[in-house]
């Protein structure tokens, strides 16, 4: 696994009233050494503060022009929401959230970004109960603590020692993917659950805390302990916690048997040396990669790092990094030397499809096959194909012709998934569905068995075509 060269740290500050303790905060935080050259940014954010805290600001601003950033929001709105806006508004590509006060030493960075700059993790929670000294505080807060902590490591099956910590560490891919949505102290939960639902890479390390009384300051309340409960259950519920597609491939998870009636129709064309094209989650790869040489790729790094993680032993498997609208990516195709390529439902996200299948066929050798399985009928098109980023969906014959302008000879067509033609028109024409959920993809699952049937004796189209060409 390939380890990426961060360049750039972004310290994200909420700040509601903390005019007494920010500039020594911010002091410290642009002090501090950074490991691997790293340059830094901090991003602090005005909650609305009615105290002297954006005079603070504007002097920091003032004096450190290039790596302090300020911004107001027009009201308090509380952490969540000020966070989201500095997520918004950094620049680098690791991030770290560090709260105004004095109760996180800024000299643990160090040890947080660790095992995100060794490539081991993509997220790092530091904790205030996993063997670092600490300062002595209030048994009951402690307590609580802990009861969240083993809430939010029973939903998500977890096991942080301290999910309400406020050190949270993340590349800065992971934690722009996030769409977050908590305005309060529920962001901590929140992170904690999306994280988990998107499988991110996640570490823990201990840190050294601080805790101010609240004579001292402290703002968080029982109330929002209470509150806390409750988001740990929404958020692990929900669906969102990352973009459509992500989340529809993990829904797709849940279907084994359509997933595996998917493979064996296609099963039969591709022979022993085989090339996955936008591999994803792996839903597909699971089977393809039985075969006897096999090349799964993809333009992400974060589908591909999981899969190499998981299966990156099998020395049958190679992993590689592929953008399909890159002309020049395509020559590990031909150092590969496929027997077949097989791509599911990808083509249909990218614009200039005609290119792709040109490029497919300058490098991959003769007699290679192609398997597409793209989404059919345009009068299906629906909000939901947008949000999954499809260009189109098919129309008859229109894949079978592309295939054939870029030389290929084209050998079979037939329909895959007529019974799904139904699920889709109610759920997302009439409907409007934007997200495919679990539940459903389960109940889809368990009628699998009616709907194979379905397609062997039901004429007509189906939701999607199957098409299968060589390079003769």
């Amino acid at each position: 696994m390939s380890v990426p060269a961060f360049r750039k740290l972004s310290i994200l500050m909420a700040a509601f009233n903390e005019e007494d303790s920010l500039f020594a905060c911010a002091e410290q935080v642009l002090g501090v050494p950074l490991p691997g050259g790293l340059e830094r940014e901090l991003i602090i954010i005005d909650d609305g503060s009615k105290d002297g805290t954006w005079q603070v600001m504007e002097e920091l601003a003032a004096a450190e022009p290039t790596r302090v950033r300020i911004f107001k929001q027009p009201k308090n709105q509380g952490k969540g929401a000020a966070i989201r806006r500095a997520v918004a508004e950094m620049t680098g590509d690791l991030a770290i959230i560090q709260d105004a006060d004095l109760e996180y030493d800024p000299r643990d960075y160090g040890r947080m970004l660790a095992p995100i700059l060794d490539g081991r993790a993509e997220v790092v929670f530091g904790s205030r109960f996993a063997g670092a000294e600490r300062k002595v505080l209030f048994f009951w807060h402690a307590q609580f603590n802990k009861f969240l902590t083993f809430a939010s490591n029973l939903l998500n099956d977890t096991n942080w020692t301290d999910v309400e910590t406020c050190y949270k560490a993340f590349t800065g891919a992971a934690i722009q993917t996030i769409p977050l949505v908590s305005n309060r102290f529920g962001i901590e939960p929140e992170l904690a659950a999306k994280c988990a639902l998107n499988r991110f890479r996640m570490f823990e390390v201990p840190i050294n805390y601080n805790g101010r009384s609240y004579n001292e300051g402290k703002k968080i309340g029982w109330t929002d302990g209470l509150a806390a409960l409750w988001f740990i259950v929404r958020y692990r519920f929900s669906s969102n916690y990352s973009d459509p597609g992500k989340v529809t491939l993990d829904a797709i998870e849940q279907a084994p048997k359509f997933n595996t009636w998917m493979y064996e129709s296609v099963k039969p064309w591709l022979g022993n040396r085989v090339v996955e094209l936008g591999c994803g989650r792996g839903n597909m790869s699971n089977f393809f990669r039985r075969h006897q040489n096999v090349m799964l790729t993809d333009y992400r790094d974060d589908y591909l790092d999981p899969l190499r993680e998981r299966w990156g032993h099998i020395r049958r498997l190679q992993f590689s990094k592929l953008d399909m609208t890159l002309r020049e990516d395509y020559s590990v195709l031909t150092k590969f030397a496929p027997e077949s390529v097989v791509f599911l439902n990808v083509l249909e996200h990218i614009d200039d499809d005609r290119a792709v299948l040109r490029y497919l066929f300058e490098h991959v050798p003769q007699g290679c096959r192609l398997v597409i399985l793209v989404p059919f009928g345009m009068a299906y098109y629906s909000d939901f194909d947008k949000e999954l980023g499809h260009f189109r969906r098919y129309e008859k014959g229109e894949l079978e012709g592309k295939m054939k302008e870029a030389g290929f000879t084209v050998e079979h067509q037939f329909y895959f998934n007529k019974a799904g033609k139904l699920a889709w028109f109610f759920a997302n024409k009439i409907g409007k569905q934007k997200r495919i959920t679990p539940f459903q993809l389960r109940v889809y699952n368990f009628l699998v068995p009616l709907f194979r049937i379905w397609d062997k004796v039901v004429p007509g189209t189906g939701l999607s075509t199957i098409a299968i060409c060589r390079k003769a």
